[in-house]
């Protein structure tokens, strides 16, 4: 494995008391590469950066200050996705066998973006040659599996703290991004599994504060949500999970990287949208439509 300790995996930014019922997440935003891994990729430079959501935990950064924690990755989603299955391995990049246990066949996998990416956004194979299985379990047991458990134990503090939680899953989009049946670009989707990981009235509250301060939102079209929000959503139990994408054109130059002169402006947005999605659920906290049943 790399010379990473795990404290430098991932960062919980917590606030000094936690005050609202938030938990935020940013699982794609790491820069840091190992060395071992570029010596691995047959890419370099902004090429092996194109899976990142650029800047999204600069984007969330006030989550802390607002009361919530913010849990951030610092390894690349190139090196290890964690809003996967924490086996949904290609056996095409390995040398050796799988474990029978292994999801082989889900369609990230066959798309190259299974729990070890074969691929970067623009369909580029990352790797020279073939890993050894051992190195991609040692990754999911040594970065995956503790990242997830820190990711647990937030929303079961703040379930047991409040008696409810949402958790938001911070990502980025491609500026290309339309919607379906039109050329309308979103600045923003909201993710709730098609209703199943979040309450509705979640969701559209979401939609509107960002299109009253002027944005295009829409729900789960194209992004409906990944294993994340999947994974940790129960609406039944007073655990609302929803996912956020950000259109990284309004914010970043998608081809040199460099945000924008108007990043703070952005940054000011999504704060507000924070602020606001928080006063919300403290005005209805005690609706059965986002409290436990």
């Amino acid at each position: 494995m790399p010379e990473i300790r795990e404290y430098e995996l991932f960062e919980i930014r917590e606030p000094v008391s936690q005050t609202i019922p938030f938990v935020y997440n940013s699982p794609h935003s790491g820069r840091i590469y190992p060395p071992e891994f570029i010596a691995q990729s047959r890419l370099e430079g902004i090429s092996i950066r194109r899976s990142e959501d650029h800047y999204v935990d600069e984007l969330f950064s006030a989550a802390s200050l607002l009361g919530a924690p913010l849990l951030l990755a610092n390894f690349p989603r190139a090196y290890l996705d964690v809003n996967r299955e924490p086996y949904e391995l290609d056996p095409r990049m390995f040398d050796g066998l799988l474990p029978p246990f292994a999801n082989i066949n889900s369609l990230r996998v066959a798309g190259g973006l299974g729990t070890i990416p074969r691929i970067v956004a623009e369909n580029m194979e990352i790797y020279a040659r073939r890993l050894p299985v051992q190195e991609g379990l040692d990754r999911v047991e040594s970065i995956y599996k503790p990242y997830h458990a820190a990711l647990r134990r937030l929303i079961a503090r703040t379930h047991v703290q409040f008696g409810f939680g949402v958790l938001i899953d911070c990502h980025s989009m491609p500026g290309n991004v339309r919607v379906a049946g039109s050329n309308a670009r979103p600045d923003f989707i909201i993710g709730d599994r098609y209703g199943t990981s979040a309450s509705a009235e979640l969701s559209r509250m979401a939609i509107s504060i960002l299109e009253e301060m002027g944005f295009t939102a829409i729900r789960n079209k194209p992004y409906a949500g990944g294993f994340i929000t999947e994974h940790y959503g129960r609406p039944a139990r007073g655990l609302h999970a929803l996912q956020i994408e950000v259109n990284r054109a309004i914010y970043v130059d998608e081809v040199t990287l460099e945000k924008h002169t108007d990043f703070p402006l952005i940054v000011n947005a999504v704060t507000g949208f924070m602020r606001q999605m928080a006063s919300y659920v403290e005005q209805f906290a005690t609706d059965t439509a986002l409290a436990a049943e």
